[in-house]
């Protein structure tokens, strides 16, 4: 990935590039994204939703609605 992001490695490449071809390249892009709307985008499922959420929470921030 050439941009610059903090989203956690250990949620994939799969998920991390998914994720920047919809915009989401930092933690601090996700309080208007729904966890289902993060689900439908290829390589994001389960697993990278609980990491993201975990590394969200511990800097008192969580997905949107």
């Amino acid at each position: 990935m050439n941009e610059e992001t903090d989203l956690p490695a250990s949620m994939g490449k799969v998920a991390r590039r998914g994720l920047a071809l919809h915009g989401f390249t930092r933690l601090d892009q996700f309080d208007d994204a729904s966890e289902a709307a993060l689900l439908a985008i290829h390589g994001v499922g389960p697993k990278a939703i609980r990491i993201l959420r975990e590394h969200l929470e511990s800097r008192g921030s969580t997905l949107g609605p």
